[in-house]
């Protein structure tokens, strides 16, 4: 699958083309991505993939700039690490012995790999929080890679600091944040799977997933759901997978179901956008927004057509459709004639078998994010963000009530259209309540995601939005405040 760079892209977030239940103790382990219940054990061969021939070189920094209008001095050092280029900040004086893992999101399919900072970083340094990013030693939408070494990285911190020339202690806590494919590498760290299988083995005490790919696969499923959708509705329906013209079929697509595409469409593509509305996560303020965002179609538009294999991250289709229901009829809240002949109708994509299976070299080649947590989890996502949707959301909440590990996990709504259009306000609340938490504190608040009624309330996000502007924020004040205007006010 192949996914465009978004129309604002978020600083620090560098988005350009997306090729993009579970029992350990009884050794079944069934992939919520398409993976069997086979043993990392088990006598299967390691194929090769197009993935692997893929070469990357690491972008040397001799420095990174200092926090502008900060009053903490800091060292920050840069570097290369097992192939892949890392940036650390640690406070001059006053380190609280705390170590904050940021992970970056997609970077697309580029030959050089690039380091960032993180949003909260003014809340870190001020709070004497040392913190450290990887590159990864891949770019595509290796989640693997970005586990593996933003965990060898943590590792290292020690290590790294003394041959800069301090020493410092082992952190006494180590935390893990980061946005979209970052934050599918966030929670998929953090799960059982990762802590036990991963070749860099590291324990975190908290986690704040951004925007994040929580539910992994679902998320493919979902481009895949839109495309079968659309190319029904403009009678275009797909006979066979995978398809070699879809690329020539786009503008007749987009003609059938846009006055002006993407910002306007027609009534048979409305029918695709109450599809979409049910796919992304339902009627709730913003998806309107978010549907004729030019950003959102551009990225999701830019997804479709691909073969399954997440563009060689995979030998095999890890897509399965067989359980999206299509609700094309926006006139009725329940399922009708209309919708049950479209659904009957509807090509059904089937996984290969084992596309994703457990492997005896490490992780699976897109980790699970399975819910498997025992520690803190607070995490943030935009209502009219259709890329990445809210939709993840309430995968990941489904999957930590059948673990029961639920108790772990809050989750929050931010009225917004863009993907990862959080202020550093936003961002930096959700991390500093899930620290409080995760020294003793009481569970923070959160939002309900799942309760359909309450997502559709308009002044549902109200809780945690916070609009208060600031150069760290990943959207530009007066684009926010722009889009803001046309929302429904919040009490």
């Amino acid at each position: 699958m192949i996914v465009a760079r978004p129309r604002a892209t978020p600083r620090g977030f560098k988005l350009t083309a997306f090729a993009f239940a579970t029992t350990l103790a009884a050794g079944a382990l069934l992939s919520a991505c398409g993976g069997s219940d086979d043993s990392p054990a088990a006598a299967l061969p390691e194929e090769t993939r197009p993935h692997d021939a893929r070469v990357f070189t690491p972008t040397i920094e001799a420095t990174f700039a200092a926090l502008g209008n900060s009053a903490v001095a800091t060292d920050r050092w840069t570097g290369v690490l097992n192939g892949a280029a890392y940036r650390i900040e640690v406070p001059t004086t006053g380190w609280n012995g705390k170590l904050v893992m940021w992970v970056h999101g997609y970077r697309g399919t580029g030959a050089a790999l690039t380091v960032d900072t993180p949003i909260m970083r003014r809340y870190l340094l001020d709070n004497g929080y040392a913190w450290a990013a990887s590159s990864y030693s891949k770019n595509y939408y290796d989640v693997k890679a970005g586990v593996e070494d933003t965990n060898a990285l943590a590792l290292n911190f020690v290590t790294i600091a003394a041959a800069k020339g301090r020493v410092l202690a082992v952190p006494t806590k180590t935390f893990i944040t980061g946005i979209s494919m970052g934050g599918h590498i966030t929670a998929a760290a953090i799960d059982a799977e990762a802590q036990t299988y991963a070749v860099n083995k590291m324990k975190y005490a908290g986690a704040v997933p951004m925007c994040g790919v929580l539910g992994d696969n679902e998320l493919f499923n979902y481009f895949s759901g839109y495309q079968i959708a659309a190319q029904q509705l403009a009678g275009f329906p797909m006979a066979k997978f995978p398809i070699t013209d879809f690329a020539t079929l786009v503008p007749a697509i987009q003609a059938a179901l846009w006055t002006t595409y993407p910002t306007v469409s027609n009534a048979q593509g409305d029918k695709l956008k109450n599809v979409v509305q049910n796919l992304s996560g339902g009627a709730r303020p913003f998806y309107a927004e978010g549907w004729s965002n030019a950003g959102n179609q551009g990225n999701i538009w830019a997804s479709l057509g691909g073969d399954g294999t997440i563009s060689g991250i995979l030998t095999g289709n890890v897509l399965d459709t067989s359980s999206l229901f299509y609700k094309v009829d926006a006139s009725s809240a329940a399922n009708t004639g209309l919708d049950t002949a479209f659904n009957n109708s509807a090509f059904k994509i089937t996984p290969t078998a084992d596309a994703n299976r457990l492997r005896r070299d490490g992780l699976r080649w897109i980790p699970l994010t399975a819910g498997d947590i025992s520690i803190p989890v607070v995490s943030i996502h935009t209502l009219g963000d259709l890329f990445v949707p809210f939709k993840m959301e309430q995968v990941y909440a489904a999957r930590t009530k059948a673990k029961g590990t639920d108790k772990w996990l809050v989750q929050r709504a931010i009225r917004d259209v863009g993907h990862c259009a959080f202020t550093a306000a936003e961002a930096t609340t959700a991390f500093d309540d899930m620290i409080k938490w995760e020294a003793g504190g009481p569970r923070p608040a959160g939002d309900d995601v799942t309760t359909a009624a309450t997502i559709a309330s308009p002044t549902y996000g109200c809780t945690f939005t916070k609009n208060t502007p600031s150069a760290e924020d990943y959207t530009p004040p007066a684009v926010r405040a722009a889009f803001q205007a046309k929302y429904p006010a919040c009490p």
